[in-house]
């Protein structure tokens, strides 16, 4: 089961002020960039993400329902930045895996036995856009 809800809008409130600094350039995290569906402004949402082949997966701890999620679905894609670089994400794939084999050992712990989340978005690089600003 992903976090609840109220976990998501404290996040937000506080810790997401802390992590948008640290996810640009720190391993294991990441920062999607994306628009919103309906609102068309622009977010920026700190998170787990590693580089897998050619591309990233992202631990969806507030499961594929969040806002986030939905909305690079429906954009077919989003920027993300990681390890102070700047990429063109494409084509997201949500899936289900109860084992989190593409995550490292200590986040495969976190999510299989303490956050209880077992879904993931894959991206595929479609082009690096160079440093990040």
């Amino acid at each position: 089961m992903p976090a609840p809800r109220w976990v998501a809008r404290a996040n937000r409130a506080g810790l997401n002020r802390v992590t948008k600094f640290v996810a640009p350039w720190a391993p294991g995290w990441a920062v999607v960039v994306h628009r919103g569906r309906k609102s068309g402004r622009t977010f920026r949402t700190p998170l787990w993400a590693f580089r897998r082949g050619d591309g990233f997966v992202i631990a969806l701890t507030y499961g594929p329902g969040a806002d986030w999620v939905r909305n690079v679905v429906a954009a077919n894609g989003c920027e993300l930045e990681s390890r102070r670089r700047r990429y063109e994400a494409v084509n997201p794939r949500v899936y289900r895996d109860e084992n989190a084999t593409d995550m490292p050992a200590f986040v495969r712990f976190m999510l299989r036995k303490v956050i209880q989340a077992p879904e993931f978005l894959a991206l595929d690089v479609a082009r690096d856009l160079g440093p990040a600003k």
